[in-house]
């Protein structure tokens, strides 16, 4: 159900925020640029996850390093969309609800 999603989604981000907070990554103002680059980074991360042939993470075993470079990513999405105000768990929603609606390959063929 699309409100229990954007209620736990909401929660984890406010979670991930505090702890970001606490950890001192907001004691100074930080500019988009450098928060959006700091997501694309993880995503790079995850890129070399698979490179290395997708070994468990370092940090969290349990996890293959996609999964835990892939979680990072998500949460410093949410640790910006906290601070920016940003209604994220909704927008997922309406995005992909949107999306249902495209054409296959939204009409183009590559």
């Amino acid at each position: 159900m699309p409100s229990e999603f954007i209620k736990a989604f909401k929660a984890q981000q406010g979670k991930v925020h505090n702890t970001a907070v606490k950890a001192g990554w907001w004691s100074e103002p930080r500019n988009d640029g450098e928060l959006i680059a700091l997501m694309h980074s993880e995503l790079s991360e995850a890129l070399e996850a698979l490179r290395r042939g997708n070994p468990p993470d370092d940090k969290i075993p349990e996890f293959l390093g996609t999964e835990a470079e892939l979680a990072d990513v998500v949460i410093r999405i949410m640790d910006y969309a906290e601070a920016r105000d940003l209604d994220i768990a909704t927008a997922i929603i309406a995005k992909d609800e949107m999306n249902q609606t495209r054409a296959k390959k939204h009409g183009k063929e590559f």
